[in-house]
């Protein structure tokens, strides 16, 4: 077969190393790619945005499978374009897309089909916004409505942040149009996990679970990122705790989007709180996560190409178990001076060989570039450093002792990864 990659991060880096294990991969190819990927694919200067580019790729290298990371592309609807010139997508259509696409539309659904979430209530007024901030208080949680590269929820104290929110995200417009209507919901209180699921709309297969870490600095402390870290499996997701969220989260709203006249073929990720009333969906994403993909699919054992390939055929029924690593998994990441906000560019990285020969570790590329026989940071998030490990304490422990062995100008990362599993 050959495998068509769409993205450039992290999340690609780790869907490329996995898909090139199975059995069924001749050739793989990643638009656009990044400096790590390129040592396992062919990276193509195609932005992950550029729907018919990627369509007319993909047509002439008859691909077989192409995979979509971010989800910018598949809310453009780059998997009915696929779809209608006869090629297969792994990822969702536009509408279906709209879970992540639309804070509002994701609300509305969950509210329509009894989806455990917290009260929320919608505004394309910034004036009534505030009013009503003024009337139920603080903390709350400022959401736009439209994409936001993770960082379009604020999560207010006081209610002159949530109104500063509000200011910002629709009257400053911070985020553009995904800022034209916005949801304030109350604010949940618990530790939060990731519920990741494969599904055809008929079946539902789960993935390991995953705990994010979105804060900048340790403890949760600080602006909101795509996400520093994560570790699988989430220690609160117990077996029993597993069935309840599939039961009241995931299967009401695979109904829900059935009942709508939505099909869904993809990764469905729902961002779960543990509150004390129970499960409670955060938000929705439709593809696979980033930093999560990486803590996750080292520990997957199975093909995951057959698994792609059996949603997007319809035929998810026969894919009876996923088989696992016992081992825990922590995945670190390593960024750039600056971010989340303005961050250099351009500084090369040292000591991946060293980290990469320690046992159990995997280094995902999410920001860099090859120059030469240099790598040179390019984005944010600039790498995943991974590790494998008996325990949860054994898994951090050699982690951090990888990315000690690493370093670029500017280079930060939290110290507490998986530590609220320790606990």
């Amino acid at each position: 077969m050959r495998i068509l990659v769409v993205g450039s991060g992290g999340r690609e880096h780790a869907l490329v190393w996995k898909i090139a294990q199975s059995e069924l991969v001749d050739k793989i190819f990643c638009a656009p790619g990044n400096g790590g990927i390129a040592h396992l694919a062919e990276c193509i200067d195609i932005k992950a945005d550029d729907v018919f580019g990627l369509l007319t790729f993909a047509r002439k290298e008859k691909i077989d499978l192409t995979v979509v990371g971010p989800e910018v592309a598949l809310s453009l609807g780059i998997a009915e374009e696929f779809i209608k010139a006869g090629l297969k997508i792994f990822g969702p259509n536009k509408k279906a897309a709209n879970l992540e696409a639309s804070k509002v539309f994701s609300k509305q659904l969950m509210a329509k089909y009894n989806v455990p979430t917290a009260d929320f209530k919608i505004f394309d007024n910034p004036e009534a916004a505030k009013k009503y901030i003024s009337k139920i208080g603080a903390p709350c949680v400022v959401k736009a409505d439209g994409l936001a590269a993770g960082k379009g929820v604020i999560v207010a104290k006081t209610i002159k942040e949530a109104k500063d929110a509000v200011a910002s995200i629709m009257q400053d417009k911070i985020f553009g149009d995904a800022g034209k209507k916005i949801v304030i919901e109350e604010c949940l209180v618990g530790q939060e996990a990731s519920i990741l699921v494969i599904t055809d709309s008929k079946n539902v297969v789960a993935l390991a679970s995953a705990q994010d870490h979105k804060r900048i600095f340790d403890n949760d402390r600080g602006a909101n990122t795509g996400g520093m870290g994560a570790y699988s499996p989430a220690s609160i997701v117990t077996a029993d705790i597993l069935v309840e969220v599939m039961e009241k989260i995931i299967y009401r709203t695979i109904y829900g989007l059935v009942k709508e006249g939505i099909s869904y073929r993809g990764v469905l990720y729902a961002g779960v709180m543990f509150t004390k009333e129970g499960p409670k969906a955060l938000e929705f994403n439709v593809r696979f996560g980033d930093p999560e993909t990486q803590a996750i699919l080292p520990r997957l054992k199975s093909d995951l190409v057959e698994v792609m390939l059996a949603t997007v055929e319809g035929r998810l029924i026969k894919i009876k178990n996923l088989y696992w690593d016992s081992r825990a998994c922590v995945c670190v990441v390593c960024a750039s001076g600056g971010y989340p906000g303005v961050y250099v560019k351009d500084k090369e990285v040292r000591g991946l060989h060293d980290a990469e020969r320690l046992k159990d570790i995997v280094v995902f590329h999410a920001g860099t570039k090859k120059a030469g026989d240099k790598i040179l940071t390019s984005g944010g998030r600039v790498l995943g450093v991974t590790g494998l490990g008996t325990t949860i304490e054994d898994a951090i422990d050699k982690t951090y002792k990888a990315v000690n062995k690493i370093n670029f100008e500017g280079m930060h990362f939290r110290r507490d990864i998986g530590a609220k599993a320790l606990k």
